[in-house]
C-alpha cells in the first residue's frame, strides 16, 4: 500500500509543476495533496503544523497568482477597467485561445479595458505588460513552490529509507 500512495503523492506533485503552467490545475494545492498523501504512509509522518503551514502557503500562492496582473495593471498606471480587462482576460483567455491565453489573455483585456476607458492605444500599451509581467510573475512562483514540495517530498522518503 505505502509504494501505491509514493506513486500517487509524486504524481499529484508532478501534476502540481504542470498546473503551474495550466490555470485548469491548481498547482501547489495539487502538489501539497501529494505531501498530504505521503504523511499517510509509514515512510514519513509530517506534524499538524507543517500541513497546515504548507497548505496555506500553497493556497496564498495560488491566490496571489490570480491577483497580481490586476496589481501589475495598477502599478504601472493602469485604470479600473484595465483591472476589470486583465481579470476577464485572465478567465477568458484560455477558453478562446487555449494554453497560450493564460499568458495573452490578461494582456489583451487589460489593453481593451484601457482603450475602453477611454485611453490611446499607446498610453494602454504599459499597463497591459503589467498584466503580463504579473502573469509571469505568479508562474514563476507557482513553479517555485510546486518544485520545492517535489523535492521535500522526495527528500523525506529518501532520507526515511
Amino acid at each position: 500500500m505505502d509504494i501505491f500512495l509514493l506513486i500517487i503523492g509524486v504524481v499529484f506533485c508532478l501534476i502540481g509543476i504542470v498546473g503551474s503552467f495550466l490555470p485548469i490545475i491548481p498547482g501547489p494545492i495539487a502538489s501539497w495533496f501529494g505531501l498530504l498523501i505521503l504523511h499517510f504512509t509509514s515512510y514519513v509522518s509530517f506534524s499538524f503544523w507543517f500541513l497546515t503551514i504548507t497548505f496555506l502557503i500553497a493556497l496564498l500562492i495560488s491566490v496571489i497568482d490570480y491577483i497580481i496582473p490586476i496589481i501589475g495593471v495598477q502599478k504601472l498606471g493602469g485604470s479600473n477597467g484595465g483591472q476589470i480587462g486583465a481579470t476577464i482576460g485572465l478567465l477568458f483567455g484560455l477558453f478562446i485561445l487555449g494554453p497560450i491565453g493564460l499568458i495573452f489573455g490578461p494582456f489583451l483585456g487589460a489593453l481593451t479595458g484601457e482603450i475602453i476607458s477611454n485611453k490611446k492605444v499607446s498610453n494602454s500599451i504599459l499597463p497591459a505588460l503589467g498584466s503580463l509581467i504579473g502573469v509571469l510573475a505568479g508562474t514563476v512562483l507557482k513553479t517555485i513552490i510546486t518544485v520545492m514540495f517535489l523535492i521535500y517530498f522526495l527528500y523525506s522518503v529518501l532520507s526515511s529509507l
